[in-house]
């Protein structure tokens, strides 16, 4: 439970921005970084690194960009020696200008793609590593990966100055042992690199399988407050934070930045396990369809939409 080398990184903007396009206000943001700073936590992941071409700024907010400029703004007088993170989906951005990382805000890049895209993850962490970041590389939906495909997508990583190379449930499809078996095929095909862990609580086995990937040395833990994320959403930093023997963590600013922040918001806003995010995770589906569903009158005709689901893989 206490290992020095653990790092925490919160993705409560990042993931969460998922639910609402990314419209979060500046004081919220500004709230939850205040708190996670207060907590001891590691890192705070803002947002997406996207591209206005290909995601129209009349649609979504800020923090689908994540400026340097925007993020200074935003943090500006408050005193803190938490990292900031920000993520590229490398498979689908155009060109991006990164400032050298003595000139930014920004301590880390985390490139995310699938193993197929490989290529577009390394040229993104190759470009970043050289500017001075930190990098990470999240590959996506590794339960549906055949595994000869991700092995290759492995040792290509392991050639390439990467930090840190998550395991990745995005799909909240994966058991313990699964975990278990990744973590180590990953520290198998990437000697020398830090392992992460980021799981998804379609079966509320997230908190479960971050510990699991805990016990096999991934160093690199995710979590996000009240566990907002897209659809079941993440594993939940409060749990994650209270797990961990480290005196460095304050629980406290947490709770209350779920307090007075997150349960407001959950008025307005679904996450967290419900049942068509459950049937998506045991049938190994991303859970768009479940997402599309609970906007629909028939949001909790539960064994309905399971019988849908079967039939759409026979």
């Amino acid at each position: 439970m206490y290992r020095e080398q653990i790092k925490v990184l919160d993705c409560t903007i990042r993931d969460g921005g998922l639910i609402n396009d990314h419209h979060f206000t500046d004081e919220f943001v500004r709230e939850i970084y205040k708190a996670l700073s207060r907590s001891g936590i590691d890192y705070m992941e803002f947002g997406y690194r996207s591209s206005r071409e290909l995601f129209p700024p009349e649609e979504f907010g800020a923090w689908k960009y994540c400026d340097d400029d925007k993020i200074r703004e935003v943090i500006d007088g408050i005193e803190s020696d938490m990292k900031i993170s920000v993520m590229v989906d490398s498979y689908r951005v155009k060109e991006q200008q990164f400032a050298p990382a003595d000139e930014s805000p920004i301590d880390m890049i985390r490139a995310a793609t699938y193993a197929k895209y490989i290529d577009s993850a390394i040229e993104l962490i190759n470009k970043c590593h050289d500017l001075g970041y930190e990098t990470t590389c999240n590959i996506m939906a590794i339960s549906k990966e055949i595994e000869p495909d991700l092995i290759e997508a492995l040792d290509q990583l392991a050639k390439c100055p990467v930090d840190v190379v998550y395991v990745v449930d995005s799909f909240g499809a994966l058991y313990c042992e699964q975990i278990e078996y990744m973590v180590k095929l990953y520290q198998e095909h990437l000697p020398g690199k830090t392992l992460g862990v980021h799981c998804h609580n379609n079966q509320q086995l997230a908190f479960s399988n971050t510990i699991e990937g805990i016990i096999h040395n991934a160093n690199y833990l995710d979590g996000s407050l009240s566990g907002i994320g897209r659809g079941p959403g993440n594993c939940c930093l409060e749990l994650l934070v209270g797990f961990l023997k480290n005196p460095k963590f304050n629980l406290t600013p947490i709770l209350k930045a779920i307090q007075d922040q997150m349960m407001p918001m959950r008025e307005d806003i679904e996450w967290g396990y419900i049942i068509p995010y459950f049937i998506t995770g045991i049938l190994n589906e991303h859970p768009r369809s479940a997402i599309a569903y609970r906007k629909t009158d028939d949001r909790d005709k539960y064994a309905e939409f399971y019988e849908k689901m079967r039939e759409t893989q026979q």
